[in-house]
């Protein structure tokens, strides 16, 4: 991304690789709910820390299944 500090919501979209489309990025901005945005005259843009953070706030943390935890008794 290099000097960027912010995305477009075409550029959010691609980040998220069209998973989330514009037009839900639109609704989302419309309902106050999904990353936070900045919206200066018409233009919106998306500041690259807060969809980190956001990233983060929506990460889903898994525990490991008991047939995948391997135990030194179970080695031997």
């Amino acid at each position: 991304m290099g000097d960027r500090k912010y995305l477009t919501a075409e550029e959010v979209s691609e980040r998220y690789r069209g998973a989330v489309s514009v037009g839900t990025l639109r609704n989302w901005r419309a309902m106050r709910v999904g990353p936070e945005f900045v919206k200066i005259g018409k233009a919106v843009l998306y500041p690259i820390d807060q969809l980190d953070a956001w990233d983060k706030r929506n990460m889903v943390a898994c525990r490991a299944s008991r047939r995948l935890i391997v135990t030194e008794s179970d080695q031997g």
